[in-house]
């Protein structure tokens, strides 16, 4: 019988679970804690606050705020950027819930 896994292991594999400070997300992408802070105020990103107030995020907002990264780098500006960002997001997920909806075992797949 497999050991039972732990709720730090559960943790541990969800995207979803804020486990990177601002400093260190900042590290991470190579950007600068304005940058996330701004990303944040145009809506990209929402991060969870700890009780004494510090910004935390997932790896889901980290790879999104890379793209954020990489479109700004090439010149687009921070808002469009949010904006393309948030559009592709909602475009992969309907294209997940399309996926489970039609038991398609990929999204790509265009079998009918």
């Amino acid at each position: 019988m497999p050991p039972e896994k732990s709720p730090l292991a559960d943790s541990l594999d969800d995207d979803d679970y804020p486990a990177y400070t601002m400093g260190r997300a900042a590290e991470i992408l190579g950007a600068t804690p304005a940058f996330l802070r701004v990303i944040g105020e145009a809506g990209l990103v929402t991060p969870l606050r700890s009780e004494g107030g510090h910004r935390r995020y997932s790896r889901h907002q980290l790879h999104l705020a890379a793209r954020a990264r990489e479109l700004v780098d090439a010149g687009t500006a921070v808002d469009a950027a949010c904006r393309i960002i948030a559009l592709e997001d909602q475009l992969e997920e309907g294209l997940r819930a399309n996926s489970r909806m039609s038991g398609s075992g990929h999204p790509d797949d265009k079998t009918p």
